[in-house]
């Protein structure tokens, strides 16, 4: 500042603060004596004792600004900050005016020297760099006058306070609809302050000469580098560009979260990004101005320039809580439920992030105050990015995300010589009398290093290929796991056999009536005699409640029709119809009775709670029902001890009869149209899991850590564990029941309610739906619609349905929900090529593809394809647009009619964004196609079965498990595919097969190429040529295992087997004397 103050021909434009102590800078001084007092003061503007006071805040705030800003990146990708941006924002404002007005009382305020005393001799900036004894004294003592006065404070102050307020407004529309978010230009800043100071500084300065001694060439480079006014704009212009490169190779694969070309986020959001970056350098050098600010009457003392920055962010916190109390005044009541209503876990994730925010904001401006704006954006840029990149790096050192190790690591070797050198040349600039480090420190070289040894190894163990399909692998492991699976869960031949297994297994004797049990499974050739693990599952907790509450709770579910749960009442051997049942459910209800009057006869008295709904209901938080669990595990069994064959005497009368008239008791919470993963969702894992302390906000990218632990590359390997959601937090946003259910009634006590299917930590009690066991959705194939053998049908993935996952009332739900994502994901491009018209697309999604080591011989061949091109045994992940994905294979998925479940603009939002929608078709046209889809709706899907008694391979992806999960084997019975679609068509390519030209899309938009039999196309020629034959043998395999496993353990048989054994178990739960019954052989 002094430089450019002091200079009456420097020019009077737009100044950027110099990257150096721009409180300390004058071009005068080139001596290395200690200054004296009288300097101290002309330099800085302070007193003496308020320069060493303030000098004593400069590393402190240095290593506070580094250590929040890698903290920051740490904490940003999972807090739930970011689910309230503006409460967020207005929440750190505030504090940061609070921190920054009491160290105004704090901080010295002297108001340093007079005017008078501000005189000193101006010295050309041509004379810079020469020893002051070879020139004459400046013959006149200047008046020097500083160009901000206290108009130009006054306009800073206004500036900083809109620039803030405009960057709150772009930050809520980013972090609102991240899936529209383009790379970031944040790096850029630090060269953009470069050329800024190159143009007001820079370019004006006389190159400096080093002192004639005898140097080596090393010096004589450093010495003309160091002295070159291109210094500054070279390192900053490395390390932003670098930064860039760095953050661009540590992208995961897009999400498949709709980015709506409908709405206006396409281009708003890229468009905030921008403009935020743009707001970011305003704002900086505004705090920049203020922090060194002069006015005509004198220099200010530190505490008003702090106290300035202070008052600006309550201005700012100020305007946004009127935004905010404006916008509610406005609203309806959803809306204001919305902007008031915050969970547990927001309000102490935004007081952790105000914590740290804050922290980092403030040691940022005692940061510019001491080294300036630009030496301030190259430490923030540099620790960002090594922040960032080397977290992903780490987490992701398979050669799933694919991504370009190679330019990444040299990325970040740019970035960090460049960030050396930018010190280096700070350090050995001899026109300061202060700078940020007159030397660079061994300690600083030593963090360095470090970064670039860990980036070097992960580089080095890092490999972008495979030499076997993960398919192939899963395959043959479920064949091991299912192999297990039939060992153990049929090993008993007899009774008493049945009767050991059972108590070896849980730990106490089976339930009365287990002979009866037994004999009826056998009769029916139930293949599973041992293995009822759901069951056990499903009621262990039940065993921590006393018989009498589990009585009454059920009475206090059944009388009361707005619980949507209907009542069977057994008594006497008879199963009947409780009172108050909804009529539009009645059938259910009466499937079950018919069910259940199969084997009613060895059944206790009892009434029975069944929810009506498709969603979960009872989901016990995991520090109440872990030690229900551990002590309902102990064993049950005393040796010695008898157990009576039979249920208690007057159960009939332990049961409050339903009156007729409904009671108005409600013991259930309504969330319907609500978000619950959070409340009830995530409710059910342990504290310290992800889906409890993070928030994945960030749709826009996949979460690689949330899909590692079930996943072998871009496939899902583990159906189990992928139905566990403790390790994934995403799934928040990807799922309707986690999104906005149209039905949820739910509890955190341990209601006995009996489901159709749950997600995992909920704790309803399953049991054969009355959907499939009524064939609603019935496999009967015929001469219209016959089942063709597998050859014979149709190469495509098939998918009919309605948007009945979850409601979306008009706040852009649907955007997320699996049905509409999938259904988006393969017909949705990046462009429309009859039109000029933006379209909606899904980012690139990965495809495995062999590495070709023999390139098509000529482009003008007449057949390509049979050009004889060896592929390499190799395979490596490409990402390839949608657009092409849907030439290269073959799907059909289309949403039905009509736009179901929505509300406001949603609806024509959907309507628009799906268009045109497919007319509806009778279901058994499903058997003409070879790959049948199975997404989840509201709760479980009730064609799976009939897909399975088909010919035809089913995928299956979702979130809901039913009663069946441990009987069917994924990768042996059907295709496992992740709920996000990362893999569904890496899936769809290994048995579909992959023929065409990876050609770009320009190539793709002339014709979309000849088609040369089911589910083959030939593109343009220009490409690499792929020719994947399909995996038919083991597509077919899979279907007809599928088809005969299905016909041996998931008959209408299976089902009353399941239900009598899970009622039975029941049975004696609910009775008085449970630890003194059972059956003993």
């Amino acid at each position: 500042l002094g430089r450019q103050y002091a200079n009456p021909d420097s020019p009077r434009g737009f100044r950027i603060p110099p990257p150096h102590r721009d409180r300390t800078q004058t071009s005068s001084c080139t001596t290395k004596a200690k200054p004296s007092n009288e300097q101290l003061e002309v330099e800085t503007g302070l007193a003496p004792d308020e320069h060493n006071d303030m000098d004593r805040t400069k590393w402190p705030a240095i290593s506070g600004f580094t250590v929040g800003t890698y903290f920051l990146c740490r904490s940003v990708p999972g807090t739930f900050a970011f689910d309230k941006p503006l409460h967020t924002s207005i929440t750190i404002l505030a504090t940061c005016a609070a921190i920054l007005l009491l160290l105004g009382r704090i901080l010295p305020r002297e108001t340093g020297a007079s005017q008078k005393d501000q005189q000193y001799d101006a010295v050309p900036l041509e004379d810079v760099g020469i020893d002051r004894s070879s020139r004459d004294p400046s013959p006149i003592r200047e008046d020097v006058r500083y160009p901000s006065s206290l108009r130009k404070l006054r306009i800073l102050f206004l500036v900083l306070v809109v620039a803030i307020c405009a960057r709150v407004a772009t930050l809520k529309e980013i972090v609102e609809n991240p899936q529209c978010a383009a790379l970031t230009w944040e790096p850029l800043i630090p060269l953009v302050l470069a050329i800024g100071d190159y143009w007001t500084v820079q370019r004006h300065s006389k190159r400096m000469h080093a002192e004639e001694y005898e140097n080596n060439l090393y010096d004589d480079i450093q010495g003309a580098f160091v002295s070159s006014p291109y210094r500054y704009l070279l390192t900053a212009g490395v390390l932003s560009l670098s930064s860039l490169l760095a953050l661009a190779k540590a992208r995961s694969v897009g999400s498949t979260y709709i980015c709506a070309a409908t709405l206006s986020h396409t281009w708003m959001v890229p468009a905030s990004q921008h403009f935020g970056t743009s707001l970011d350098l305003i704002i900086m050098y505004c705090v920049g101005e203020l922090l060194h600010q002069y006015e005509a009457k004198g220099q200010r003392s530190v505490a008003l320039r702090f106290v300035s920055i202070g008052w600006a962010t309550l201005f700012s916190a100020a305007v946004m809580f009127g935004v905010l109390t404006t916008s509610y005044l406005l609203a309806g009541p959803p809306d204001r439920r919305r902007l008031v209503r915050m969970s547990s876990s927001y309000i102490w994730s935004l007081f952790r992030f105000d914590l740290l925010a804050s922290f980092t904001a403030t040691c940022t401006f005692f940061t510019i105050y001491h080294i300036g704006i630009m030496t301030a954006s190259m430490i923030a840029a540099f620790v960002s990015t090594a922040t960032l990149a080397t977290s992903f790096t780490w987490n992701n050192a398979h050669p799933f995300p694919p991504t370009s190790t190679g330019l990444g690591l040299f990325a970040i070797i740019l970035a960090t010589i460049s960030f050396t050198i930018y010190f280096h040349v700070d350090a050995s600039d001899r026109s300061h009398t202060s700078k940020t480090l007159r030397t660079v420190p061994a300690w600083l070289y030593l963090i360095l290093a470090i970064i670039l040894i860990v980036h070097t190894s992960l580089w080095a163990s890092h490999s972008s290929t495979v030499s076997y399909h993960p398919i192939d692998l899963l395959i043959y492991d479920a064949a091991r796991h299912h192999e297990a699976y039939l060992n153990q869960s049929s090993s008993s031949t007899n009774l008493e056999e049945a009767v050991a297994n059972y108590e070896v297994r849980y730990n106490r004797p089976p339930p009365p009536a287990f002979n009866h049990w037994y004999k009826y499974a056998t009769a029916r050739n139930s293949v599973v005699i041992d293995d009822f693990d759901s069951i056990h599952r499903d009621l262990l907790p039940f065993w921590s409640v006393p018989p009498k509450t589990i009585r009454e709770r059920t009475y206090q579910l059944i009388s009361n029709p707005w619980h949507d749960v209907a009542g069977v009442s057994i008594r006497g051997g008879k199963a009947d119809v409780s009172p108050n049942v909804v009529p539009t459910h009645r059938w259910m209800v009466d499937g079950l009775v018919e069910m259940i009057g199969h084997f009613a006869e060895f059944l206790p008295d009892m009434d029975l709670a069944f929810n009506l709904n498709d969603e979960c209901r009872v989901a016990v938080p995991f520090e109440d029902v872990e030690p229900m669990r551990k002590d309902a595990a102990r064993p049950r069994i005393v040796e010695g001890e008898a157990v009576q064959n039979r249920f208690g005497e007057g159960r009939a009368d332990q049961w409050k009869t339903v009156p007729e008239e409904p009671s108005q008791e409600r013991v259930l919470k309504e969330m319907s149209w609500q978000k619950t993963f959070y409340e009830f969702g995530s409710i059910g894992c342990p504290p310290k899991s992800p889906a409890r302390k993070d928030r994945t906000w960030n749709t826009g990218e996949l979460c690689t850590t949330c899909t590692n632990p079930h996943s072998l590359g871009a496939f899902l390997a583990n159906w189990t564990l992928a139905g566990n959601i403790c390790h994934q937090p995403d799934l928040a946003n990807l799922h309707g029941v986690y999104l906005s259910p149209a039905a949820f009634k739910a509890s955190h006590e341990l209601y006995p309610i009996f489901s159709q299917s749950k997600t995992h930590g909920f704790n309803d009690i399953l049991y054969p739906s009355a959907w499939n066991y009524l064939d609603k959705a019935r496999y009967e194939p015929s001469d219209t619609y016959p089942d063709l053998e597998w050859r014979e049908k149709n190469n495509t993935l098939f998918w009919r349905g309605a948007t009945s996952e979850g409601v979306s009332q008009g706040f852009g739900s649907w955007m997320g929900m699996a049905r509409q994502r999938f259904v988006h994901m393969t017909n949705h491009h990046p462009r429309d090529f009859n039109t000029s018209s933006p379209t909606s697309y899904t980012p690139p999604q990965p495809l495995l593809l062999p590495l070709p080591n023999q390139q098509p011989r000529s482009s003008s061949a007449k057949h390509p394809e049979a050009e004889g091109i060896v592929h390499s045994p190799l395979l490596h992940y490409q990402l390839l647009p949608s657009s092409h994905l849907s030439y290269l294979l073959p799907t059909d998925l289309q949403i039905v009619e009509t736009i179901a479940r929505c509300g406001g603009r949603d609806c024509s939002d959907q309507a628009v964004e799906f268009a045109p929608l497919a007319s509806p078709s009778d279901f058994q046209y499903h058997w003409q196609y070879r790959f049948l889809l199975d997404l989840d709706g509201a709760g479980f899907s009730g064609r799976f079965l009939p897909f399975l008694f088909s010919r035809s391979l089913p995928f299956k992806a979702g979130v809901f498990r039913e009663w069946w999960d441990d009987r069917v084997t994924a990768w042996l019975h059907f295709v496992p595919v992740d709920v996000r679609g990362q893999g569904l068509w890496g899936t769809l390519g290994y048995f579909a097969g992959i023929r065409g030209s990876l050609a770009p899309d320009e190539a793709l938009g002339e014709a979309e190429g000849e088609v040369h039999g089911p589910g083959t196309r030939r593109g343009k020629r220009g490409g690499v040529w792929i020719d994947v034959p399909p995996h038919e043998v083991e597509g077919e395999e899979i279907a007809e295992r599928g088809r005969r496993w299905a016909g041996q353990v998931l008959r209408k048989e299976d089902m009353e087997i399941y239900f009598f054994r899970l009622l039975l178990e029941w049975g004696r739960l609910t009775d008085d004397g449970r630890d003194g019954i059972g059956f003993s052989s």
